[in-house]
């Protein structure tokens, strides 16, 4: 914590019978000091004189003032302050102190109020921007080595994935399976918490899509009923409402809230655990109220103040109870966001019920939610560009599990190369790249004409703020996968690309 004495001025103060001239005198010899703190026997403030007001009242009456007591011109009413104040607090507070702005510096004192020393405001909001963006810088590079913790992830669990469907032997079944549990869940853990940066910022994004709820629910138990089950706990899933009903929502987010929710009562201990969706029509939308209550013993209280201050004390005693904290607070936002903020309370017997509202606009939703998607009715043969090892792992077990074949690149300059055949039925591009980044790369390949240089193109990035994505579209790609990837993400777009590629050819012939 940076304190106001370390900000200050700690030059001695004046007396009251101090001339104005004697005090002009002062600010000359010292340009930077903010202003002269006058002060009683006891060095107990008394007023405060400020560079700017005694300079102007000189230029303009200095035959009369020179000679008066610096007490006749100084502010009696300054602001005092504890020099042991922390500087942000102090900045904060400013804009709701009744003082007026024009008073440009304040009095710093010790615990039994004998001055210190002065500061000025102009240097302390300074002090105070540059901490504001150091903070920023910091959060900023946290999130970018976030984003490549996960993506490093994604890679240990594409390995996982391919030795699970190899002969081993049932302790390393075990020991792989237990491989990728940790990882999903170290994984998850990450996209949270650059999800709850992200909303801290306002940048959390939402992609509302026509949604199924009956699908929504589905989705939920296929997530988590065999995981609740391992655990010693049982899931029951229900959907109330229209079968057919559909909503205009983000589902993805909606189901990270379930899961986030599902979770944290798994964490509880055993126990039943009921999970429900109901939907009424309400004119033309739908109100949507989803639940999760469970019948785990423990204490109540503790858990819903986990629960209504997820980033309190109570939720940062270890590195578990941290994660679940967390996701809980993301929760929070996303429903705040979405328009229902979260509610909880104790159930008359054991365990909580955690719910919420939404009133959501009605909408026509034929596609089911599904933890993976096809791509398309053709298997397609792509190119992955990327110089991190692990990320082309990640991709190239994406497009295994979406039935297509791959090949690498390590940088723009190979991939330029390999396109050069018109072999490739897409091409997942990296931006930051060595030798040749995505953006030449692409421009590159769309110079070639011909099917070459007519190859779908997608961008694979951490970097998909709105001005990034013009960019890369305005050098010729089709569309932006961000990292880490999520494979229903990397499907749809996927099945855009390839679908249109596939009807283009049908009209040729």
């Amino acid at each position: 914590m940076e304190t106001l004495y370390r900000l200050i001025d700690l030059s001695d103060p004046i007396a009251p019978g101090t001339s104005c001239a004697e005090a002009a005198a002062m600010f000359d010899a010292d340009p930077a000091k903010p202003a002269l703190a006058i002060v009683d026997a006891d060095r107990a403030p008394i007023g405060l004189v400020y560079r700017d007001v005694l300079q102007g009242m000189m230029r303009v009456a200095e035959d009369t003032l020179a000679g008066k007591p610096i007490s006749e011109v100084m502010d009696t009413a300054p602001r005092i302050v504890a020099a042991q104040t922390d500087a942000s607090s102090f900045v904060n507070a400013l804009a709701d102190s009744p003082t007026p702005v024009f008073r440009t510096a304040y009095i710093a004192v010790d615990a039994a109020g004998r001055y210190m020393g002065v500061g000025g405001l102009g240097s302390l909001l300074a002090s105070h921007r540059r901490r504001q963006r150091d903070a920023r810088d910091a959060m900023g590079m946290a999130e970018r080595m976030a984003v490549d913790i996960g993506a490093h992830l994604d890679g240990v669990l594409a390995i996982t994935e391919r030795l699970e469907q190899q002969r081993l032997t049932p302790d390393a079944s075990a020991f792989v399976r237990a491989i990728g549990d940790t990882s999903r869940d170290m994984g998850a853990t990450v996209n949270r918490a650059i999800d709850l940066h992200r909303s801290s910022r306002g940048q959390l994004t939402f992609a509302p899509t026509p949604t199924r709820l009956r699908d929504l629910a589905d989705a939920v138990e296929a997530r988590w009923a065999e995981r609740a089950h391992e655990g010693g706990s049982t899931l029951l899933v229900s959907y109330n409402g229209d079968p057919e009903c559909g909503v205009e929502v983000d589902g993805e987010r909606l189901l990270q809230v379930f899961d986030i929710l599902i979770e944290n009562a798994l964490a509880a201990g055993r126990g039943m655990i009921e999970t429900r969706l109901t939907a009424r029509a309400e004119g033309d939308h739908i109100r949507l109220e989803g639940l999760v209550r469970d019948n785990t013993e423990g204490h109540a209280d503790e858990r819903l103040a986990r629960i209504n201050d997820p980033l309190g004390p109570s939720s940062l005693q270890d590195r578990n109870e941290m994660a679940l904290g967390v996701g809980m607070a993301l929760a929070h936002r996303v429903l705040r966001a979405m328009g229902g903020p979260l509610h909880a309370e104790a159930n008359r017997g054991a365990g909580l019920t955690v719910g919420f509202g939404l009133t959501l606009a009605a909408a026509a939703a034929e596609a089911e939610i599904h933890e993976e998607q096809a791509v398309a009715s053709r298997a397609a043969h792509i190119l992955i560009v990327d110089d991190n090892a692990t990320n082309r792992m990640v991709a190239e077990a994406l497009c295994d599990m979406f039935e297509c074949t791959s090949e690498q690149a390590v940088d723009g300059v190979e991939a330029v190369e390999m396109a050069k055949g018109g072999r490739y039925d897409l091409i997942l591009m990296d931006i930051k790249m060595p030798r040749m980044d995505g953006i030449a790369a692409t421009r590159a390949i769309r110079e070639m004409g011909g099917r070459a240089g007519g190859v779908p193109i997608v961008a694979l990035t951490a970097n998909a703020d709105p001005a990034d994505v013009q960019t890369y579209i305005a050098a010729g790609m089709q569309d932006v996968v961000e990292k880490p990837i999520k494979p229903e993400r990397l499907a749809t777009v996927l099945s855009a690309l390839l679908g249109e590629d596939e009807d283009g050819e049908e009209e040729a012939a």
